[in-house]
């Protein structure tokens, strides 16, 4: 998923807490085979849990739908829902985005989070005075670059790694980073 975009660039949100009420698990691209079933790009760090019977929810309505299968395939997984018995029945549900919500998301082990959660943050200095705002979050190849919005609308790149991320604080909402040299150019 290497893009500009944050936890779940198709989630639906909850503005007020910044925590999604859906968090998007797949794309569905296109029929295979005559009996239903789907190719399904995934889009969750944790596809093991995508199986038969588990109930997700389809489209931007999210309409509740039951998995009679699931299967690796290639870089993505085969999914067959109950219900979806034919090419055209799978057909219509072409370029549909699948969710969970977020009250199924697993827990992450201490010290890690999602980004959703990261996002909001107020981020200031090893001097604790403000920098900004987390509003986004760029998945790179080699790490996350998190982008801080500065009051004037400016925007800083940080590099996500332990010598510039130094504490999250998500009780007090609040990430507290080391700027390193050249890193930020005038940023007062």
């Amino acid at each position: 998923m290497p893009s500009r975009k944050s936890s779940s660039s198709a989630g639906s949100g909850s503005p007020s807490t910044g925590e999604p009420d859906y968090l998007a698990i797949g794309h569905l691209r296109r029929p295979h085979g005559v009996h239903g079933e789907m190719v399904m790009e995934v889009l969750t760090d944790f596809p093991e849990r995508i199986k038969k019977g588990i109930k997700v929810f389809v489209g931007e309505t999210h309409d509740v739908m039951t998995l009679d299968g699931a299967r690796f395939h290639n870089e993505g997984m085969i999914i067959k829902f109950l219900d979806v018995n034919t090419p055209e029945d799978a057909g219509r549900l072409r370029n549909l985005w699948v969710y969970v919500t977020s009250a199924d998301r697993p827990p992450l082990p201490e010290g890690r989070y999602y980004f959703h959660e990261l996002i909001g943050l107020q981020v200031v200095d090893e001097k604790n005075e403000l920098i900004g705002g987390l509003t986004e979050i760029i998945e790179t190849g080699a790490n996350n670059v998190y982008v801080v919005t500065r009051p004037d609308g400016r925007e800083v790149l940080l590099p996500a790694i332990p010598s510039v991320i130094l504490e999250v604080e998500m009780s007090r909402r609040l990430m507290r980073v080391h700027l390193l040299d050249g890193l930020v150019d005038n940023i007062d």
